[in-house]
């Protein structure tokens, strides 16, 4: 799961950011923001700065949240007072079809056609 969820999170381009939510999605977790959290906090060399709240809102506290604002800046992110102007730099990962949970299924459908 955590290599799913560091691969998305390594999609993200610069001068782009990503919400814990849709990065979640992207690694076909949806619903499991926090783990993507943990896999910020266990795994080196992440671009940690690149993804923030829903809203594009800095969930840190304190002397992070300016660092993390710091290096958004730096990448030519602008913000919307706190939060980040979504729509100029969220990153929208691409659609992936959904997979078939019982295979059986699949093909009986594929054979009444």
């Amino acid at each position: 799961m955590r290599d799913l969820i560091v691969a998305a999170i390594r999609k993200v381009p610069r001068g782009h950011v990503s919400t814990y939510g849709a990065i979640a999605k992207a690694a076909g977790f949806p619903g499991a923001a926090r783990q993507v959290v943990r896999a910020l906090h266990v795994s080196a060399g992440l671009a940690w700065h690149r993804v923030v709240g829903a809203g594009g809102e800095i969930k840190l506290r304190g002397e992070s949240a300016f660092e993390q604002r710091f290096r958004l800046e730096s990448e030519g992110v602008t913000f919307r007072g706190r939060r980040v102007n979504m729509r100029l730099h969220e990153f929208k990962f691409p659609k992936t079809k959904r997979r078939v949970k019982n295979h059986r299924k699949a093909q009986s459908k594929k054979r009444k056609r």
